[in-house]
């Protein structure tokens, strides 16, 4: 698959997460980090980010394993 550079709106409609939760996710090291496309412009590799989406999806149903999915 070829990798992409997804906008700020693209990343927040494909992760759910706000401008400010995805660069403060980013400063603690716990989000992919943007790529500078010119003077004002940034991007986030596709690949990437479906990576980070992946691994949200995995955590998650471990947890759910581990408490029964009591919730």
């Amino acid at each position: 698959m070829q990798t992409a550079l997804l906008r700020l709106l693209e990343v927040r409609a494909r992760t759910g997460l706000s401008r400010s939760e995805i660069y403060r996710r980013e400063g603690l090291g716990e989000f992919p980090k943007r790529v500078s496309l010119g003077a004002h412009s940034v991007g986030w590799p596709s690949d990437e980010i479906q990576e980070w989406i992946e691994t949200r999806i995995r955590e998650s149903r471990k947890t759910a394993k581990v408490d029964g999915g009591a919730r």
